[in-house]
């Protein structure tokens, strides 16, 4: 188990768990030192007192806290410990909702809650079932790093995970950014929704970090004195604007061939109006009327001229 951050309980109504917080998240990014160029020494940060101009070490350096130019006011670690937090040892479940109210904009670092001691095994397993049974996570305060924080409990394959929270006036509103008005085309709707079906996984567990990857090979042949890993593919320069509905067809034919499905995609051309029922107008019903009224008279005139042609067939019959 990686080495506890933090120590406490969580306080659930009346019933406490001691728990221990483990992170649980890893950091695989590499890191780089700087060094100067002329002879590949490593550059050092130090701490200088801006009076006297020595370097200080960390026992000598005290928090203060500036309450107007030039006058700060120090503050002990035992001062920060002595203050009347009731979240200071406990994580302090205040609250349950559903997991869909929480937006994911708040929610910040996670930690997993292990049971400190096997007392603390039955209200442990009590809350995870309490939590699971009810479909809903619980909202928790607790104190960590000299601050109150706002806290998320919910379960992850039968562990309590904390995540911490920003607290509301810390998320900055969007409203500002949010781009103007514009006009969309129904077909450009249909294949982006197209493109987002195309996309859709289950798992995606399968991604990995290729940037580290690439870097971890560029440093391997750095140390063995090879070759450096040839550059890839030239991405489009950003900014560049295209045709929308050109890279939506596209986008959804190469997502189509990553998933091995038929990559045919009929083509959709913006713009191109739906086929509507629209009501005559006026004067071409009236045009349709005159040429009906037309048809009936004409039968009319025919039927009169072999009216004669009948009566003079039928005086020829009687003569004879």
């Amino acid at each position: 188990m990686p080495r506890p951050l933090w120590t406490g309980a969580i306080s659930f109504g009346l019933v406490t768990i001691p728990i221990k917080v483990v992170s649980a998240t890893e950091n695989h990014s590499i890191s780089f030192h700087q060094y100067h160029r002329e002879d590949m020494g490593r550059i050092r940060t130090r701490k200088v007192c801006e009076l006297d101009g020595e370097v200080l070490s960390q026992e000598e350096i005290g928090k203060g806290y500036e309450v107007a130019k030039d006058r700060t006011v120090p503050v002990t670690d035992e001062e920060l410990d002595r203050m009347p937090l009731p979240t200071a040892k406990a994580i302090e479940i205040v609250a349950f909702v559903e997991a869909d109210s929480i937006d994911p904009v708040r929610i910040s670092d996670s930690y997993y809650l292990a049971v400190d001691g096997q007392v603390a095994a039955k209200p442990y397993a009590l809350l995870r079932k309490a939590l699971e049974r009810s479909d809903k996570v619980a909202v928790a305060k607790f104190a960590w790093h000299n601050r109150e924080r706002l806290g998320l409990l919910r379960v992850r394959e039968d562990v309590i995970v904390l995540h911490s929270m920003r607290w509301p006036d810390e998320i900055r509103s969007p409203e500002s950014l949010a781009p103007r008005e514009t006009e969309l085309d129904e077909d450009e709707i249909e294949r982006a929704v197209q493109l987002t079906d195309s996309m859709a996984l289950d798992d995606i567990s399968g991604f990995r970090d290729r940037y580290r990857e690439a870097l971890e090979e560029l440093l391997a042949a750095r140390s063995e004195g090879k070759a450096l890993p040839a550059a890839g593919a030239e991405e489009e320069e950003p900014g560049k604007v295209m045709d929308l509905m050109a890279a939506l067809n596209a986008s959804v034919k190469e997502a189509r061939q990553t998933r091995g499905e038929d990559a045919t995609v009929h083509e959709m051309t913006p713009g191109r109006p739906r086929a509507r029922k629209k009501a005559a107008p006026a004067g071409k019903k009236t045009a349709g009327k005159r040429t009906s009224a037309k048809k009936a008279a004409s039968g009319k005139t025919a039927a009169a001229r072999k009216q004669p042609a009948r009566k003079t067939a039928a005086k020829k019959r009687t003569a004879s």
